[in-house]
């Protein structure tokens, strides 16, 4: 079980008296202005603005299967890949996101260089094709240098997205191991219940843990198949070996439970900052098949895909969880509010971390009336925010984040997300504040300092003409997260520069002053 969830840091500090900057605490009310060594006042002394939280996850899917999102069309050449991609972070830029979750697995295949899995066909337009170029340390880097976290996205275990070992690659697991798979729907899945299958998923993912850079390994809604008319999924051989008695569904829950623990334990043994977190379908359970789940009417991923998510969280076996509420405030079968604050009950008082996966893809649709109102997304979001349990939110996808459909992502952005926001912290992944920015100084608009041992970014408030308090609290006077030991000002004013570690645990501010 993981360590409690942090309380951010409020711990006095003194001010650090030279020419050109000063020192303030972190997370903590600035000190005086004056050139002595003072107290800053009281923690209590500072309120902070629910309006602009500090720290909040606002993230993006990247789709690659099928082409959703990212490469636009499979055969393009590396330089139209790089800059498409690139268009998609300086989108999600634009809107102070801070987070991407890029799918590098969509089906026992690899946007990245693998000796486990074949290339992805979603690059070159064939399976097993060498692109030329490996593009997750690109992915990764480009994601950093605009202050993002970048989240591998995996999906366990579908093995092909059609029925046949003979058409894969050759060394293809599914095509090595044709006794691990079922088919099922006109599709080739991974068999849940063999410990084999486990061992393969979870060596998959520590590999990329080990080898990139990454700083999250994400699950989507996928696990044991959904439900096709007239289709079974025979593990019946499976069940009779590990069955032990169990019921079948009670054991298909505890196959997807002993994976989840599994990967949560290789990821934090290969990397203890990476985050593993999943993002189950919307609804757990009906309170008509159980009196504890929520007050809706749709499929329950309880019972049609044994994903279990009360279970990880008791567990602990998951640093965040990130249902996909699709619906609109007001649905007559799964009601948006009546789920956040579901879900929000469910994570309520232990350490893992909930965000809510919104249906941007949805804005628009007009088989849902409450889709066709502009609003409708930003109102979701104010929704989140009523809840002190939800840490933010994550978009899908990335092409409906482009195209802003009915300009709704217009209102989010104006309505609460005009300031940057740091990430929520958990201190379960360790890391801890760097030292504050060195030698900080002004060239004209242009700010710079030395690069602190340990910060992997920086942040840049803007102290306000009005007001000598307070300025580090919350995220109103938040300019910039930058990756470089500079930043350029828009306007002449005081500025106060804190390191940030990796997970963002941020220093002692240090005040620079611009003409």
């Amino acid at each position: 079980m993981r360590t409690g969830r942090p309380l951010l840091a409020a711990a006095a500090l003194a001010v650090a008296t030279t020419t050109a900057a000063y020192v303030f605490g972190p997370e903590s009310p600035a000190a005086s202005e004056k050139k002595t060594t003072v107290a800053a006042p009281p923690a209590a002394a500072c309120k902070a603005d629910a309006r602009y939280p500090k720290r909040e996850l606002r993230g993006v899917w990247i789709a690659t299967t099928q082409n959703i999102d990212w490469p636009t069309k499979a055969g393009q050449s590396a330089d139209r890949q790089k800059a498409d991609y690139v268009k998609i972070l300086d989108s999600a830029a634009k809107r102070n996101l801070n987070a991407v979750f890029v799918q590098v697995r969509p089906a026992s295949d690899a946007l990245y260089k693998s000796s486990l899995e074949p290339w992805s066909q979603y690059l070159t337009g064939t399976a097993g094709k060498d692109p030329g170029w490996d593009p997750l340390p690109f992915l990764i880097d480009e994601a950093h240098k605009r202050g993002m976290e970048f989240h591998a996205w995996f999906n366990p275990y579908r093995a092909s997205y059609g029925d046949s070992t003979a058409a894969l690659p050759a060394g293809h697991p599914a095509r090595r191991h044709p006794d691990w798979t079922v088919k099922y729907g006109g599709r080739l899945y991974y068999n849940p219940g063999l410990p084999a299958v486990r061992e393969h998923v979870t060596k998959v993912i520590t590999d990329v843990v080990d080898r990139y850079d990454v700083d999250g390994v994400h699950f989507d809604d996928y696990f044991y198949p959904y439900p096709v008319a007239g289709a079974k999924f025979d593990d019946s051989a499976a069940f009779r070996t590990y069955g032990k008695g169990e019921k079948l569904a009670q054991w298909r829950r505890g196959n997807v439970n002993k994976l989840v623990a599994q990967v949560d334990k290789a990821v934090h043994a290969a990397k203890q900052h990476v985050k593993f977190g999943i993002s189950p379908f919307g609804i757990w359970r009906n309170k008509a098949q159980d009196p504890t789940g929520s007050s809706t009417s749709g499929m329950s991923a309880y019972d049609s895909i044994y994903a279990d998510a009360r279970a990880w969280i008791k567990a602990g076996t998951v640093d965040y969880v990130l249902p996909q509420l699709y619906w609109p405030r007001g649905h007559k079968l799964a009601d948006y509010t009546t789920l956040v604050r579901w879900w929000s009950d469910e994570v309520k008082g232990s350490d893992v971390q909930l965000y809510i996966g919104q249906g941007l893809y949805r804005v628009g649709a007009k088989d849902d009336k409450a889709w066709l109102k502009a609003g409708e997304m930003a109102a979701q979001v104010g929704v989140n925010r009523a809840s002190k349990q939800v840490d933010g939110a994550v978009y899908f996808s990335a092409k409906n984040l482009m195209a802003n459909p009915l300009r709704s992502m217009d209102r989010v952005s104006k309505s609460y997300y005009s300031r940057p926001a740091l990430l929520p912290l958990n201190d379960s992944l360790g890391g801890s504040a760097p030292a504050a920015p060195g030698g900080a100084k002004a060239d004209g608009s242009r700010l710079s300092w030395q690069p602190s041992e340990g910060a992997r970014s920086y942040a840049v408030y803007q102290v306000p003409k009005s007001g000598k308090d307070c300025h580090t609290t919350d995220a109103r006077n938040l300019v910039a997260v930058v990756s470089e030991p500079s930043y350029t000002a828009k306007s002449a004013g005081t500025y106060l520069v804190t390191s940030l570690d990796r997970l963002q645990h941020e220093s002692k501010a240090v005040k620079v002053k611009v003409d």
